[in-house]
């Protein structure tokens, strides 16, 4: 199950992404198919809701498709405006730096090769929807990069979670670009301020249910900027499991529904190259995850 945030004539609503390139309005389809209002117009508050939310998209889309009629609660995806699945998330994404070898790799050496979870975060004022415009900044940086990455949205609260049952508490999936000016990564030796300009967290385009992802550490990721391929790397090669990661940082800060957890980019990044290719105005950044879907950004 694929749901969405999105917008269509000013109103907001939570739908549920269908074959076809079309997208069924849970909140309507609710109140015509059971005269109910109990489904949230912000995936958060539906994400709290837990297995209740689950249950009741999966019979409005039995109910949908069981007829011909209702084509009024369903809309084409052309049509209407998707924002970020979280568009201002309750707090600051955390993010899991060198997660891959190869990237580790090429940001230094073998010597950079992390031994624990490396976390740093992202402001929730820095996340943007699929199709939005990512600001280049130039007043503080020429050094503008692109980091593909499967990020994971938390389904329940929890602290000191074990490994063998993290992924319990995994609502779902989606993607971040972890767009980082990598100069003021590097002068102010925190990562805060490189990774959290404003439109440096590109998030989405959909929150796609658990159910859907079997193994999400068997996950193709692609990044390509102006079409060419830049990053192509595969989640089973993270250093640190998804699992590992969510039991680390559980272990004394309790996780939420809805927090979010970028889990990593694989090498191909900017600087990872001779000379670096930095983004640019007017670059089109797409990244790709199998059964996910592709988040496309463009420079501004």
């Amino acid at each position: 199950m694929k749901f969405a945030a999105a917008r269509l004539n000013g109103r907001t609503f939570i739908g549920l992404v269908l074959e076809d390139e079309q997208i069924l309005d849970l909140q309507r389809a609710e109140k015509k198919f059971f005269d109910m209002d109990t489904i949230p117009a912000n995936l958060e508050d539906c994400i709290k809701d837990g297995d209740q939310f689950i249950s009741q998209a999966q019979l409005m889309e039995q109910r949908f498709k069981k007829s011909d009629e209702h084509q009024e609660l369903v809309y084409s995806l052309s049509d209407v405006d998707l924002l970020a699945p979280i568009p201002r998330p309750g707090k600051n994404i955390f993010c899991v730096g060198k997660n891959y070898r190869d990237h580790a790799v090429e940001m230094g050496s073998e010597a950079d090769i992390p031994k624990f979870v490396m976390l740093f975060s992202k402001a929730p004022t820095s996340v943007i929807a699929h199709g939005d415009l990512i600001d280049p900044h130039p007043h503080l940086t020429q050094e503008l990069d692109y980091e593909g990455e499967l990020a994971v949205i938390i389904g329940k609260k929890g602290k000191q979670i074990p490994v063998e049952e993290a992924m319990d508490y995994v609502f779902g999936y989606s993607i971040v670009n972890d767009i980082t000016a990598r100069n003021l990564q590097a002068n102010h030796k925190q990562f805060l301020l490189g990774k959290s300009l404003d439109t440096s967290c590109p998030f989405g385009p959909y929150a796609v249910h658990k159910s859907a992802v079997p193994d999400p550490q068997d996950l193709q990721i692609e990044t390509r900027v102006n079409g060419e391929v830049r990053q192509s790397g595969h989640t089973k090669d993270m250093i640190f499991s998804i699992a590992s990661i969510i039991s680390t940082i559980s272990q004394g800060t309790t996780l939420e529904p809805g927090d979010i957890i970028a889990t990593g980019t694989p090498s191909g990044v900017g600087k990872g190259f001779n000379p670096p290719r930095y983004l640019k105005s007017g670059d089109m950044v797409e990244i790709s995850i199998t059964g996910i879907g592709t988040l496309e950004n463009g420079v501004n």
